[in-house]
């Protein structure tokens, strides 16, 4: 991922819906004025949802997801429409592509429902005007009539979008609100084997970029450069964020004067539920041998030897606690939707998932009562530094305070 470029994690992601053949396909390529997606007057091209970040004037950068028809039959069609109703979890807004020529049936009732139950922005767009256009019959509030082969109303598509993005009234920020213009921060940044060749992790780049947005300063260092780089700079630094692997040694090197916490603990904050999941990390304590925890994670990477989510963690789970576990993993757009089975989640930070997504999975989490904590969060209550490290985000530290000593 390049630092310039908005990772597809903050994007707004657009979702496309409707029956086989009602032109989702056609109208991602009017919209984006690119033969992006296959089309074919053969039903069922669309087999999986396509993923394909961009910039869309007003909308800025995006993900556009075109998914399977909602008409798909047999067993693996029903497959595919599963798939295409998972998509509604990362979801910013939907679009109900409808041919005009048919008309609204069934499928789009039962999606508008599942849509308007999740509260999501949406737009009915009915295509194919050039064979017939319905724009004196239906509710417009809601509704764009568009012809994706002559490219009618696809301006007033786009301006319509553009609409739907939701205004927050205050932009949410990694690290950046606990900052001062002037301040400096220090990250801490491993570069092992696991480290991408020529470059750094995300969170890492996007922790960069919000501290330079706040007109602070980032200096950034190898664990073992730490120690030095504080005596040596003449100046206090506001905080320093670590790579939660070398927590451990970073907290022994950064004076206790110095706020401390971690890449995976922001994250915790930026795009899930940190205070949810303090509550979460108090499941360490009641743990019996056998339990089934499992450990989830939002992206798909080749994997290490000593890989922190199937190797690391484990191993320091044993050491903590004494016991031994059965282990569940995942990676990337899967998730379980049966947790009954389990009695802890541990998610990694959610860099790669937008915040919807993020929130989607604590809340499925948080329904089937089962506890959930992060990377971050574990690591540092395991090398008994949670507390420390949670220090510059008050309501959780007030949380961790009436739950459990770390």
């Amino acid at each position: 991922m390049s630092m310039n470029q908005t990772p597809r994690g903050e994007r707004t992601h657009i979702a496309l819906f409707g029956k086989r053949n009602a032109g989702k396909s056609s109208v991602i390529n009017a919209l984006t004025d690119q033969d992006l997606a296959i089309v074919s007057e053969v039903k069922g091209t669309t087999t999986d949802p396509v993923y394909k970040a961009m910039e869309l004037l007003p909308l800025g950068p995006i993900v556009l997801i075109d998914t399977p028809g909602l008409d798909d039959e047999g067993e693996l069609g029903q497959k595919r429409v599963e798939k295409t109703l998972e998509v509604l979890a990362k979801t910013d807004i939907a679009m109900v592509i409808v041919d005009s020529t048919v008309g609204v049936g069934k499928f789009e009732l039962g999606l508008l429902e599942k849509i308007r139950d999740r509260k999501l922005p949406y737009v009915v767009v009915y295509n194919k005007k050039d064979l017939c256009d319905l724009t004196d019959q239906i509710d417009m509030s809601h509704s764009v009539c568009v012809s994706a082969k002559t490219g009618e109303g696809i301006r007033e598509l786009k301006e319509h979008l553009g609409r739907l993005v939701p205004e927050e009234q205050e932009k949410l920020q990694i690290v950046g609100d606990l900052l001062e213009p002037s301040d400096f921060v220090v990250l801490v940044v491993p570069i092992d084997k696991a480290a991408p060749k020529g470059r750094l992790i995300l969170p890492q780049q996007q922790t960069i970029r919000d501290i330079l947005e706040s007109d602070a300063a980032a200096i950034v260092v190898k664990e073992h450069e730490l120690r030095e780089t504080l005596q040596n700079l003449g100046k206090k630094p506001k905080m320093v964020i670590t790579d939660s692997q070398v927590f451990s040694k970073v907290a022994a090197d950064t004076p206790e004067d110095i706020l401390l916490t971690s890449f995976s603990i922001l994250f915790a904050r930026f795009k899930g539920d940190l205070e949810e999941e303090i509550r979460g990390v108090k499941a360490l304590d009641s743990l019996k041998d056998g339990d089934k925890i499992l450990i989830a994670e939002g992206c798909t990477h080749h994997r290490q030897c000593d890989d922190i989510g199937t190797v690391k963690i484990p191993r320091w789970l044993s050491q903590y606690t004494g016991k031994r576990f059965q282990y569940d993993t995942c990676s990337g757009n899967s998730f379980p939707q049966n947790l009954s089975e389990y009695q802890l989640v541990i998610h990694c930070g959610g860099c790669t998932l937008n915040r919807k997504e993020m929130k989607n999975r604590l809340s499925h989490i948080k329904s089937a009562e089962v506890p959930v904590v992060n990377y971050g969060i574990l690591i540092a209550a395991m090398q008994g530094i949670l507390k420390r490290s949670i220090e510059p985000f008050p309501l959780a530290a007030m949380i961790l305070d009436e739950d459990m000593e770390c």
